[in-house]
């Protein structure tokens, strides 16, 4: 099975070899340039992630003569396995896909890489979007830094890490009115994340909107349900008749996710009534 085939395929569908494949893509400087990219791409895959992939990764990242694409690509790369790691930690090592010690080189060179300035600005971003996914005390300065540079690259990727990192509810308010509409996109996805009740009335005001953009629409959905829980249902119910499918689903999954909570109340209350 090919990189292309590989693409095309769900990773719980991947053969049991497919990791190897992308190791050794990467790790051969010869091969297609598009095809270390995919296998760069692919080898973040909680499926097939482990250590010595994600070391084929850094060995890539911190490689000056690859190009910044593979590079960005290879530090993207590292973030899943990073966040599922600061999640769930390391108490049962059968269930992280990487070592705490491949954990803490790739935090620690990330931080290292991100503070050369002599790395290209591109790859710089890509660090810092993947290190967030383990938060960690530098990020906060990295962040309001790229947020306040002036250069819009920045700010999109400061918007995107504040899905990740606590305390700025007030520059995801402001960046709801941001006129570019990746930031936009990233602010309202950080709004549901933190669950900013100010962004209410900007979020309902894209769900009942017609003309909300598709991408930012299913954002909105997921937001509403994490702002206010409570509420989601009756603003959420009519989206349940789009012809859209993916929009139907996600207006089910969120009104399900925003029940929750009083499910287990109720649950609670059943309880203490049977003791």
């Amino acid at each position: 099975m090919d990189l292309k085939t590989l693409k095309d395929t769900p990773p719980w569908e991947w053969p049991e070899g497919a990791g190897q494949i992308f190791l050794e893509t990467l790790r051969d400087d010869r091969a297609d340039k598009s095809d270390r990219l995919l296998a760069a791409e692919l080898a973040g895959d909680f499926t097939v992630i482990n250590d010595e992939l994600a070391h084929a990764l850094l060995s890539i990242l911190c490689n000056g003569d690859e190009s910044e694409k593979l590079r960005g690509k290879a530090a993207i790369s590292l973030g899943p396995a990073l966040e599922y790691a600061d999640t769930d930690g390391f108490d049962d090592p059968d269930y992280v896909p990487i070592s705490e010690q491949t954990f803490r080189k790739i935090q620690d060179t990330l931080q290292k890489l991100y503070t050369d300035a002599g790395i290209p600005k591109e790859v710089r971003r890509r660090i810092l979007e993947a290190s967030v996914r383990a938060p960690q005390d530098w990020h906060q300065d990295a962040i309001r830094d790229a947020y306040s540079s002036g250069d819009e690259d920045w700010e999109l990727t400061a918007v995107f890490c504040m899905q990740f990192v606590r305390g700025f509810d007030d520059q995801i308010l402001e960046s709801l009115d941001s006129k570019n509409p990746d930031i936009h996109y990233e602010a309202v996805c950080a709004a549901g994340t933190w669950e900013v009740d100010a962004a209410w009335s900007h979020i309902v005001a894209l769900v009942t909107s017609e003309e909300t953009e598709k991408s930012v629409l299913l954002a909105a959905i997921d937001a509403v349900a994490g702002i206010r829980p409570q509420e989601a249902g009756a603003i959420l119910v009519d989206l349940t008749d789009s012809d859209d499918e993916d929009v139907v689903e996600a207006a089910y999954e969120a009104m399900a996710m925003a029940e929750e909570p009083w499910d287990d109340e109720y649950d609670d209350e059943d309880d203490k009534l049977l003791h």
